[in-house]
């Protein structure tokens, strides 16, 4: 019977004992630094979506940050080349967001004579700035400009005799995207469809 008790006793308090494991689960704040590495956009501790995450690699190098200035979600002003968000923010305009991209991100006639690196810098610091609102769940009408300045971009690229082929980058594609984006503005909607048939 005494050894009977003894082993009841080990047995509880081997129950009782703490389970430890050596396998580490990173907290979400590890996985999104792992995931951004050391972009200064990204503010946030949300897990950014697999295409932002692409975008935010592929950023990193050449967008830096102003810490002193602070846009949308409170994510520091990002730059690439000479081209600060602050500097084309749509929220910092009268105008509602689809009329806003209209006016700053038109192309001029000719097409294929528009500056594709300008366009692509102020996508970037769009593109950046997104990312940094996603990290924390933030607002996301900047989409609507974002996926303007992707369309003009893939029109550009078009005219210059060079059109996307990956059908997410199509001129066709981008266009039903800023129109699904904007449907408080369906009065603009055939500016911009006009502007997808003209390519050259």
């Amino acid at each position: 019977m005494k050894l009977f008790g003894l082993l009841a006793i080990g047995a509880g308090l081997i129950s009782a004992a703490p389970i430890t494991s050596d396998i580490s689960i990173p907290s979400i704040s590890e996985l999104t630094t792992r995931q951004a590495g050391s972009a200064c956009f990204v503010i946030g501790n949300a897990v950014l979506p697999k295409e932002t995450l692409d975008f935010v690699n592929q950023l990193r190098p050449r967008i830096t940050c102003n810490n002193n200035r602070r846009t949308l979600s409170n994510v520091p002003d990002a730059t690439s080349g000479g081209v600060s968000f602050s500097s084309i923010n749509f929220a910092t305009s009268s105008q509602a967001p689809l009329q806003f991209a209209l006016n700053i991100f038109a192309t001029p006639t000719p097409l294929r004579s528009a500056n594709l690196a300008q366009f692509q810098r102020q996508l970037d610091v769009y593109i950046a700035t997104e990312a940094g609102i996603r990290s924390v769940n933030g607002n996301l009408a900047i989409k609507v400009p974002k996926f303007f300045l992707q369309f003009q971009i893939s029109r550009i690229q078009t005219a210059q005799g060079n059109p996307p082929q990956a059908a997410g980058s199509q001129v066709n594609h981008l266009l039903e995207k800023v129109l699904k984006n904007s449907p408080r503005e369906s009065q603009l909607h055939e500016q911009v469809r006009a502007l997808a048939r003209t390519l050259a």
